[in-house]
């Protein structure tokens, strides 16, 4: 049974993420090593033992993407072959994750630029005081109604489209304000602010897309092996050119996170795999495919107890 891979983007970090296969298997505790020489960075100190260090822009970010390449090297030992997966995507900084998976990326390479751009996305929050807002039981109409609201205050956009009924709002401080105050009156069941460093995914981060867009120009990218799916369109994408276009879009551009779930699930797949920190794409996924009316399974790993129960 062939699996299609999704990978966790920032917000799935905890404290002690990949610790357990660090420890058991050699190959992830080789794999946090190299990272560890491309960013010249403590990672496992800093997603270990600092605290909530873990959840810096500039540190979730690397932490997660090798934490999820950690616990594919591992499945890869025991017999996953991820070439025969019928599709993979990622979240936000997941995509990353799915394009070295996918054999388009360089370890090395993923490693480092997303280092990069947490640091770029950490550095662009605090230039332009900004945040996220969840807005439940929004459909994207709506959710536009309310960012033309904000923007009469400062930058205001649509920014993830998770899944339905779950749209997320990004930008300055005061647009949110105002967005919120309006979202009652809209049919907003709740509009909940999130502890995020900054307004991701909107023109707020355009300092950090614009520095991420000259690391990518000196990085090869290869048509990736299996089909993957792209947070920009949420379409397949395999031409190179595309993808180092889509990965500097993506900083400001909303996330399609809903449609490429819709994609997939049009293709027929019923089976997932979600391998990394925490069990978010899991939730929006079965949310998705109730909608849709279609069975589907996320089998999630992060711990080496989740994947004993694969066996």
């Amino acid at each position: 049974m062939a699996e299609a891979i999704l990978f966790p983007g920032q917000g799935a970090q905890f404290a002690g993420m990949g610790r357990e296969f660090c420890e058991s298997y050699p190959v992830a505790r080789s794999l946090f090593e190299t990272a560890e020489t491309a960013i010249d960075f403590p990672l496992r100190e800093a997603i270990w033992e600092r605290g909530d260090e873990v959840h810096r822009t500039d540190v979730a970010q690397p932490g997660i993407l090798v934490t999820s390449a950690a616990i594919i090297s591992v499945l890869r030992e025991r017999g996953l072959d991820t070439d025969r997966s019928p599709l993979t995507a990622g979240l936000s900084l997941g995509e990353y994750t799915a394009l070295w998976s996918a054999g388009s990326l360089l370890f090395e390479d993923a490693v480092r630029l997303v280092r990069l751009r947490g640091q770029a996305m950490q550095e662009a929050s605090e230039e332009v005081p900004s945040s996220m807002t969840s807005l439940l039981g929004a459909d994207l109409e709506t959710a536009e109604k309310l960012a033309n609201v904000g923007s009469r205050k400062g930058i205001c956009a649509v920014a993830n489209l998770n899944a339905p009924g779950q749209v997320v709002l990004s930008g300055e401080l005061a647009a949110l304000d105002a967005a919120e105050a309006a979202a009652e009156e809209h049919g907003i069941r709740r509009a909940v602010r999130l502890d995020v460093a900054g307004g991701f995914h909107s023109e707020c981060m355009r300092g950090a897309a614009l520095r991420l867009e000259n690391a990518l120009a000196g990085i090869e990218i290869r048509p990736p092996a299996v089909p993957f799916v792209n947070n920009v369109t949420g379409t397949l994408v395999s031409d190179p050119e595309a993808i180092r276009r889509s990965l500097a879009q993506q900083v400001c551009a909303p996330v399609l996170w809903e449609k490429t779930q819709r994609f997939a699930l049009s293709r027929g797949i019923e089976h997932y795999l979600e391998p990394g920190p925490g069990k978010v794409l899991a939730g929006l996924m079965r949310k998705t495919a109730r909608v849709v009316g279609q069975a589907a399974e996320v089998r999630g790993v992060q711990t080496p107890a989740d994947m004993e129960r694969l066996d």
